[in-house]
């Protein structure tokens, strides 16, 4: 395997070719209305999308994903190669580049940085990074990667969010005894080397960002980005709230537009309605321990889980909620996922093998159970309602308890919930993070569900250093084929991600991977 790539390598990709028609204008701040609030802005102690969407605007990698999230162009890095027999990975770091309190990005910072995302006591992200052995300086500004096996995903691995660079002398001296504790009082100030820097943040209300002098990348016009002076972020959790404030241009985008209301946007005078292509799938995720909080589970039944499957009519939800934007789930995984497989629905609607599975487990006269949603969340609680009614016909009775998106995370965690809704974007352009994040047991727990396969974690452990493609393939294959049949989730939809802008908004891409990239977003004056 030898991979090598320079920085002239895809600029456009780089820095957004979406206004190259327009001369950009610099100045501004952009105000985005968003669904939920942060939870805490370290890259590697975290595994939420409120953070993690964010995170990318404070902070860079060395290697960065492309628009379409499929390819890499040089971040930090310029330039890469692994070597012939895959055991290691050796970069070039960009000349002149500054955290954004000015302070140089050394060789030491990356090195730590990197040791510390793959140590095993780090978050749960680490194992992107499992297979690295060592760090070390190479020559000047040169980086060696040295691997203990060789890594299917290891450059994918260097754009995700826990592999970012961060300053090792102001984290270490951060009030703390442990690393947990100085990321916590460092993520409250945090330093990074990516586009905007956190000027204040009023949680529970407003996030301000403003643009970082030091950024090294450059805008179409030879200057620094970002263009933008800064970013505003409202926490508007109530989507009719958002577009309401949309509509009347007190903020200029706002994510997640119910799929109710995508039409009305695309025809609304003054507004751009955006569907980005995503990795975005939309589930239900199921507690399934054989008790929870001291009381019998009847999640913990596999046949259930396949007969509440059945009963739901994934079709009619797509119709129901996002008005037929979505396509019904194939697998845990998104289609748009490297090694997918699978076609039209996991658990086609079948009411009467639904019954009957019902019967098969001791619940003929079904029982009750409850679902986390977003409280304000429309979409979320139009699926639940749809389940509600679905379910009631193989007897379950369904509780929707709407509760902010705080409290749910907890509940979720704790596994002291019964299901909640869920949804999952990729973060690399590989299976490996959503597998160890729904399937692999050893990591949270499958989703934080409870699940256990012994074979399923042989083959992910197994296809983490398999470098034959079709081996590969094969495991995956498997993996999946176990999981869709016995896992812990009702596989929904997958859709593309809707954001309504200003139309005085140019440049802002949400990339199939998440991340929101406001480092070319310009505004019309």
């Amino acid at each position: 395997m030898n991979t090598l790539i320079k920085s002239a390598f895809a600029a456009a990709l780089l820095l957004g070719a979406s206004s190259a028609a327009l001369a950009v204008e610099r100045g501004g701040t952009m105000t985005y209305g968003r669904y939920a609030d942060s939870l805490f802005l370290d890259p590697v102690l975290n595994d939420a999308n409120v953070d993690i969407w964010i995170l990318s605007n404070l902070y860079d990698t060395l290697i960065l994903p492309s628009d379409d999230g499929k390819g890499l162009v040089p971040g930090l890095a310029t330039e890469w190669k692994v070597a012939d027999d895959g055991m290691a990975v050796d970069l070039t770091l960009r000349d002149g580049i500054m955290f954004s309190d000015g302070s140089p990005i050394t060789q030491d910072d990356v090195i730590w940085s990197l040791k510390r995302a793959a140590n095993p006591d780090n978050g749960i992200w680490n194992f992107l990074l499992v297979a690295v052995d060592d760090v070390v300086a190479n020559g000047d500004k040169g980086i060696t990667i040295k691997l203990k096996h060789p890594d299917p995903a290891i450059l994918a691995a260097l754009t995700v969010f826990n592999a970012a660079i961060m300053p090792k002398k102001q984290f270490e001296a951060s009030e703390g005894a442990t690393d947990a504790d100085k990321a916590k009082a460092f993520a409250e100030h945090p330093v990074g080397s990516g586009p905007f820097v956190l000027k204040s943040w009023e949680r529970g209300s407003t996030m301000e960002l403003v643009k970082n002098e030091h950024y090294w990348a450059k805008g179409e016009d030879g200057q620094p980005l970002p263009y933008l002076d800064g970013i505003t972020f409202e926490l508007l959790p109530d989507d009719a709230t958002r577009i309401l404030k949309l509509q009347s241009g007190e903020i200029d985008g706002a994510e997640l537009i119910p799929y109710a209301r995508v039409d009305e946007l695309k025809n609304a005078s003054g507004i751009n309605m955006e569907m980005f292509p995503s990795t975005r799938i939309a589930d239900v995720i199921m507690n399934v321990r054989p008790q929870i909080e001291g009381k019998d589970n009847p999640l913990s039944n596999e046949k259930v889980r396949q007969a509440m499957n059945y009963a739901a009519n994934k079709e009619a939800i797509i119709q129901i909620v996002t008005h037929g934007v979505g396509t019904p789930m194939s697998s845990y995984m998104s289609s748009a996922t490297p090694l997918h497989t699978g076609e039209g629905a996991v658990f086609p609607y079948d009411l009467d093998k639904a019954k009957q599975l019902m019967k098969e487990a001791g619940f003929e006269n079904g029982f009750s159970t409850s679902i986390l949603v977003l409280a304000g969340s429309q979409d979320e609680i139009g699926t639940a309602t749809a389940l509600q009614q679905m379910w009631a016909q193989i007897g379950i009775k369904l509780e929707l308890q709407q509760v902010d998106n705080a409290t749910r995370t907890q509940k979720y965690r704790d596994g002291v919930f019964d299901m909640r809704a869920g949804a999952w974007t990729d973060d690399i352009a590989d299976p490996n993070e959503i597998t160890s994040y729904y399937v692999y047991s050893k990591n949270i727990q499958a989703v934080h569900s409870g699940w256990k396969s012994d074979r399923a974690d042989e083959l992910f452990e197994a296809s983490q250093k398999e470098t034959d493609p079709k081996t590969r393939a094969d495991q995956y294959a498997e993996i999946q084929k176990i999981y869709n049949a016995t896992g812990p989730i009702i596989p929904l939809y997958e859709t593309p991600y809707p954001v309504a802008l200003n139309e005085k908004v140019h440049g802002f891409l949400q990339i199939p991977l998440g991340n929101n990239v406001f480092r070319a977003a310009w505004m019309d004056k």
